[in-house]
């Protein structure tokens, strides 16, 4: 059974913070505020994954009432996602996803990002597809107050 799945999520940008997507660390005078390292990238892609498994979605796996797990590394949320999926006997086909910011230009980062989201749920690169777009200036986003992502996931269910 083919079984597909959405997932979105958003964050503030703030001073002090370093900008994580995709597990790829990027230049950039504000990072995404979370209670982990608020991968906005990386949490649509496990919401996606976790929809197309019927698993719930990121905040019943990793609630950000969990102080044990505060700062934690989405690529390792992305590596839990991947376990779910394995004990679900469920192969992971594709994800296609696309953030949406002002700034920077993400564009130079996205294979980067493509070989660390492949590596984390144990697939090709060519199996995940990353784009970039703006907001084209509207709403919080088209402000420069956050970014956001979404994000559709492929699994196959044994």
């Amino acid at each position: 059974m083919i079984r597909c799945g959405i997932g979105y999520d958003v964050h503030r940008l703030t001073e002090g913070r370093q900008l994580i997507l995709g597990g790829v660390e990027i230049a950039h005078k504000s990072g995404l505020e979370g209670h982990s390292d608020a991968d906005v990238l990386s949490h649509a892609i496990a919401d996606a994954i976790l929809g197309a498994l019927g698993a719930g979605d990121i905040g019943k796996h990793f609630p950000n009432t969990d102080e044990s797990i505060r700062g934690i590394s989405s690529i390792e949320i992305l590596r839990h996602v991947a376990t779910i999926a394995a004990q679900k006997n469920a192969r992971l086909v594709n994800v296609d996803a696309t953030v949406l910011a002002e700034a920077p230009k993400i564009s130079p980062y996205i294979s980067g990002m493509e070989e660390k989201i492949a590596d984390a749920l144990g697939v090709k690169a060519a199996a995940i597809s990353i784009k970039a777009t703006t907001n084209e200036g509207l709403g919080a986003i088209g402000r420069g107050e956050g970014m956001s992502a979404i994000a559709v996931a492929t699994v196959q269910m044994e």
